[in-house]
């Protein structure tokens, strides 16, 4: 294969990726499937045939992508397509390989995010619908108030380990996005509610939360388990649609949800933007500021109240 051609150059990028940045293998996956797609439709070009020109008939080509059941790519998934390709010639730039400035393709401008979260009462009726009298209802509470009180991602709550999370100082370490570390902190309640659940397990496991299965009707008791069945967060997500859904709250309701939710309560409550960004494991305080229109609406709401 010649050198310098699409590929070569694409699968050395990934490598810089995984070995030079440390980037975690989420993002590697999508880098790859991003970039694979683009050499598929562009060919084995050299990069100098990457010119502008390419770059607009290649946005032509994924706006108008069908998949299977005739839908098309969104805003958003193709802009996903365009970062990594940018990152892509960023690196060509870095290895004095010479094709098109990656400063020279701007992105598509999306409509505002709009944030969807759960009102305290909404969360009040969710928490009231496990059965606590067995091991799986124990289970999905103390995944629910987890979740509101630490505003983990479902990944991060699927990998926790009962040995990093320490009850006693309701606070634990977790790697988020990029593996970057960052301390988050436990609730009472989620304490309590994480306290009943290991008390009622009688295995050695180290994952926080484990697939207890249909067993004798979910009996307490009951644990066959091995280490394969941590919950995964496909189930994590499930649990979480289903409460809501016997909570009679029709919105659909996912982890990210209450993630929403749990800086949604502090920022309402008086918390600084940049503490909430922190807590949150954002890289940038613009992802932190989709909130903020939240903030905006509660203070419009104060000054009529109280502004005669």
């Amino acid at each position: 294969m010649k050198p310098h051609t699409l590929s070569t150059l694409i699968q050395n990028f990934l490598d810089h990726c995984e070995v030079g940045k440390n980037q975690s293998p989420r993002t590697l996956q999508n880098y790859h499937h991003y970039l694979s797609r683009f050499q598929k439709w562009a060919g084995d070009i050299s990069p100098k045939e990457i010119t502008l020109d390419t770059i607009q008939k290649y946005r032509l080509y994924l706006n108008r992508l069908e998949d299977e059941k005739g839908g098309t790519l969104g805003i958003k998934t193709q802009n996903y397509h365009i970062i990594a390709l940018r990152a892509f010639l960023k690196y060509l730039a870095k290895n004095d390989i010479e094709s098109l400035s990656a400063e020279k393709i701007e992105l598509s401008k999306i409509p505002a995010r709009t944030v969807e979260y759960l009102t305290r009462e909404e969360l009040e009726r969710m928490f009231e619908q496990p059965d606590t009298s067995n091991i799986k209802g124990l289970r999905d509470l103390a995944i629910m108030e987890t979740l509101y009180s630490t505003g983990l991602r479902v990944s991060e709550l699927a990998n926790l380990n009962r040995a990093q999370v320490d009850l006693d100082r309701r606070e634990f370490m977790v790697r988020g996005k990029g593996r970057k570390p960052r301390i988050v902190f436990l609730s009472t309640r989620a304490v309590e509610r994480l306290r009943e659940y290991f008390s009622a397990r009688t295995d050695n496991f180290e994952p926080v939360f484990l697939n207890h299965g249909r067993g004798k009707a979910g009996s307490i008791d009951d644990i066959t388990l091995s280490e394969k069945h941590r919950l995964t967060t496909v189930s994590i997500e499930n649990i979480v649609r289903t409460t809501a859904l016997r909570a009679g709250i029709i919105k659909r309701v996912t982890p990210h949800i209450l993630r929403h939710s749990f800086a949604t309560e502090l920022l309402i409550n008086g918390a600084d933007i940049r503490s909430v960004q922190e807590m949150l494991g954002h890289a940038s305080i613009t992802t932190t500021q989709i909130y903020t229109h939240i903030t905006n609406q509660r203070l419009h709401e104060v000054h009529e109240k109280f502004h005669k």
